[in-house]
């Protein structure tokens, strides 16, 4: 029905709409086959692009014939019509000659008339009077109508997947929350101030850190954060963090504004007897690898007043502690990974997560 209906439009409306649709479809889907990397998908684009490619050659060669008309193929009937005349006025002449009087054969002279209006007025492309030529349609008129109009709509089809909501059900990766409203603790109003919560997660919560983690096909899961102030130290010490959970993996990233450095921490390890333990540079700060194991708490929201049991031990985590300063004069980074398997990433991993955090996290200045 369509294709009826597309016949039916006059050429110079025909074409230009071929070819835009030709083009817009051609190209739209010969960019799906490269980033999708699909060769059906090129071949259909090809066939599209070689279908325009042929329309327009073929408007080209009307244009051409329209400003450079030959004779035989004139509009006007000019040529023809004085074909038509020169041919009843031989035939005229040939039969007068052949009479040897006008007044001898007055039935064949009027016959002879008769006969050359007969064939003036059968002869095609001829004209009875000087009657004014017929009024032609402006071609390039109707060709720009015809683009503005499709290309509109080219225009829409191709932008339209970008605006109209996604029909796949496929599962989307957990998003930060939105914490804009939120009333900050006064320890994240003092000068410079401390990295926020909501600024960690948006900067931990990117597609490379599921291929830093080393499961690049995962998606985030969860994704929270908080604006907390540390233990023990009556509200006067900002700690905000955030953590973003995967299939395989969790990352909890932390920024703690105290005055106990790097290098103190370290100590502090070492006195603890704990086991793992190593030091090095990250963007040219100290910093020290530790492991240690979670902790599991378990919460009963049953009918016996909700109740839990005891605090557990959780799987092994691996913990990366970064000075918020080159001179390491007190506050750290800290990126913590584990699994609930027991199973952990490369270090490298936490690495790579430093270098891609750190730079969001302000440096801390001398205080």
């Amino acid at each position: 029905m369509l294709g009826f209906l597309i016949r039916l439009l006059p050429f110079w409306v025909r074409e230009p709409l071929l070819i835009v649709i030709g083009s817009v479809l051609g190209v739209r889907i010969m960019y799906l086959a490269v980033t999708d990397h699909d060769g059906v998908a090129a071949g259909l684009g090809t066939v599209f692009l070689v279908f325009t490619a042929i329309r327009v050659h073929g408007v080209i060669r009307a244009l051409r014939a329209r400003r450079n008309p030959s004779p035989a193929a004139s509009g006007d009937g000019t040529v023809a019509n004085g074909a038509a005349q020169t041919q009843p006025h031989a035939q005229a002449s040939s039969q007068t000659q052949a009479q040897p009087s006008a007044a001898a054969q007055p039935r064949a002279t009027s016959q002879t008339q008769t006969q050359t209006h007969t064939q003036v007025q059968a002869a095609p492309g001829v004209r009875s009077g000087p009657g004014a030529p017929k009024k032609d349609h402006n071609a390039w008129g109707q060709a720009v109508a015809a683009l503005a109009i499709f290309g509109a709509l080219g225009a829409a089809l191709w932008l339209a997947p970008r605006f109209a909501p996604s029909g796949d059900n496929t599962p989307q990766p957990a998003s930060c929350p939105d914490e804009t409203h939120e009333e900050l603790p006064k320890p994240f109003k003092k000068k410079p101030k401390p990295v926020t919560g909501d600024e960690l997660c948006k900067a931990v919560n990117r597609p490379y850190l599921a291929e830093l983690l080393g499961t690049p096909g995962e998606k985030a899961t969860t994704a929270s954060s908080s604006n907390n102030t540390g233990p023990l130290t009556d509200g006067k010490v900002a700690l905000p963090e955030t953590e973003v959970g995967f299939d395989t993996y969790t990352v909890n990233v932390s920024a703690t504004y105290n005055d106990l450095s790097i290098d103190q921490y370290v100590k502090l390890m070492k006195f603890g007897n704990e086991s793992d333990v190593k030091t090095l540079k990250v963007r040219g700060r100290s910093a020290v690898l530790s492991s240690d194991h979670t902790m599991k708490l378990e919460i009963n929201l049953g009918g016996d007043g909700g109740s839990g049991g005891p605090v557990q031990q959780g799987p092994l985590a691996r913990t990366l502690s970064v000075a918020l300063d080159h001179d390491d004069r007190g506050g750290y980074c800290e990126i913590t990974v584990w699994s609930e398997s027991g199973a952990l990433p490369n270090d490298s991993a936490l690495l790579g997560i430093a270098e891609k955090v750190l730079p969001k996290i302000p440096e801390r200045t001398g205080r």
